[in-house]
């Protein structure tokens, strides 16, 4: 398993998410309120998320069905992590951190290296 090459995939969303939530806190969540800039914030990270896939696919390595979902579950188990420790570190509470949104990405997050293999 590219178990490496995954987790510093996984590393480029997290810079990447971490930059756009940054955007959407500073600028769009005073324009639109906080639930409609997270709602935003879930498409825009999903397609981030897909673009970093798609575009480091055949690095990574993962060429099965089985190996690419796998994967996607190693990148939801790490986001988890991170999620419920900056959560906490930042103050946010418990049904913030687990709010839908999250999980309608994480879901997205656990198919993509499937959907990016499928659809290349």
């Amino acid at each position: 398993m590219p178990w490496l090459r995954a987790a510093l995939v996984w590393m480029l969303f997290m810079l990447a998410e971490t930059g756009s939530g940054l955007v959407r806190e500073v600028f769009i969540a005073p324009v639109l309120g906080d639930l409609r800039a997270r709602q935003l914030g879930v498409l825009v990270g999903c397609i981030i998320l897909f673009v970093i896939a798609w575009l480091t696919a055949r690095w990574m390595g993962a060429g099965t069905r089985r190996q690419q979902l796998m994967v996607g579950g190693f990148w939801v188990l790490l986001t988890l992590i991170f999620e419920f420790a900056l959560g906490r570190a930042t103050g946010a509470s418990w049904s913030r951190i687990l709010s839908g949104f999250m999980l309608l990405g994480l879901a997205f997050m656990f198919i993509t290296p499937w959907l990016t293999r499928k659809l290349r």
